[in-house]
């Protein structure tokens, strides 16, 4: 507590006993405890106080059920320990793994970006160039078989989605060895944990499928100072972010250390370092292995005393962990929790 507010409530006190009467002393004292009291919240008051500042306004809200494919854009979604989610369309919920049950992404198969995912009903459907729209249930019978799975050298589980997703996938690929899709189910499987990916992240950060982070927030204004710098502009789906935001400043949400969007709250646990996935162009399906990422490498490095961290990775676009599950929409304002 501050010294002037001590000292304040010491010279009351001691000028009150004073002049008291003696055999209201002990009202005295309840007041005093009282007067006490009320100069602690005071104080508490002032340590606690926390600034609002909008920084932005939410644009976009992507959720991608299969990771790796397209996302679907929705307009309003809760924000959960494991990420976006809107009923039972949850953000990277749903995987293709091999036979052996390592995950396939964009850097195995970089067709994969290509495949559209929509919801109908209760089912995903799939269609991509060549293929018969396929529907795939979101809830599995719990007779399906669930498959011990490996995304990142990391064990996770998930319940295999049917033979005929497997053979429809296996024909997209023209593969010779079957792939599958799996999906986890937050009620019966464990998650990974996000500390196990990049050890910045606090132990109760969990996740199913994606890289490492429940939410990736990029700005509309970084992308486009990096397509300045570009012969060809990219898109936002060359980074697959899950919330982005506008009308702030070119990498104004490397500062945005705790964020509140709606009724949630985020923390912002480290910067996403850029890998090779980023060259798969999201509308050919190509993998050029060098833009953006040779851009990004000119003005996007960490700093040396981070390469620990990132080792030669560009950064672009936050990490997130959820500090408060609520909801969000299209258009909430962006606030930064600055503490004084």
């Amino acid at each position: 507590m501050s010294s002037s507010i001590l000292s304040y409530v010491s010279m009351a006190m001691k000028s009150a006993v004073q002049s008291f009467p003696r055999q209201r002393l002990p009202l005295l004292c309840a007041a005093g405890v009282g007067l006490t009291a009320i100069a602690s919240w005071m104080w508490w008051r002032r340590r606690s106080s926390k600034e609002l500042k909008q920084v932005g306004v939410v644009s976009q809200l992507l959720i991608y059920p299969i990771k790796s494919c397209r996302p679907i854009s929705v307009q309003d979604a809760d924000c959960l320990d494991m990420g976006l989610s809107k009923g039972e369309l949850k953000d990277r919920h749903w995987l293709v793994v091999t036979e052996a049950g390592n995950m396939v992404t964009g850097r195995q198969e970089p067709r994969l970006v290509l495949i559209d995912v929509s919801v109908r009903g209760d089912s995903l459907c799939l269609k991509a160039s060549g293929m018969e729209e396929l529907l795939v249930p979101m809830s599995l019978p719990k007779s399906n078989k669930v498959r011990d799975c490996r995304v990142f050298g990391r064990d996770i589980q998930g319940r295999d989605c049917g033979e005929e997703v497997s053979r429809w996938l296996t024909s997209y690929f023209q593969s010779d060895q079957p792939y599958y899709l799996v999906h986890f189910e937050a009620d019966t499987m464990r998650p990974r944990k996000c500390v196990e990916a990049e050890v910045l992240f606090r132990e109760k950060d969990v996740i199913a499928y994606p890289d490492a982070s429940p939410i990736m927030l990029l700005s509309e204004t970084s992308l486009e100072d990096l397509n300045r710098r570009l012969e060809e502009p990219v898109s936002l789906m060359n980074f697959r972010p899950c919330i982005v935001v506008s009308g702030c400043e070119a990498f104004a949400e490397d500062g945005w250390d705790d964020i509140r969007v709606g009724t949630s709250r985020m923390k912002r646990v480290m910067a996403c370092g850029r890998c090779v996935l980023t060259t798969v162009n999201p509308d050919t399906g190509v993998m050029s292995r060098k833009e953006p990422l040779d851009t990004l490498r000119t003005f996007r490095e960490s700093d040396p005393t981070l390469s620990h961290l990132y080792k030669t990775a560009p950064l672009f676009g936050q990490y997130y962990g959820v500090e408060k599950t609520g909801t969000l929409k299209v258009g909430d304002p962006v606030y930064h929790v600055i503490k004084h």
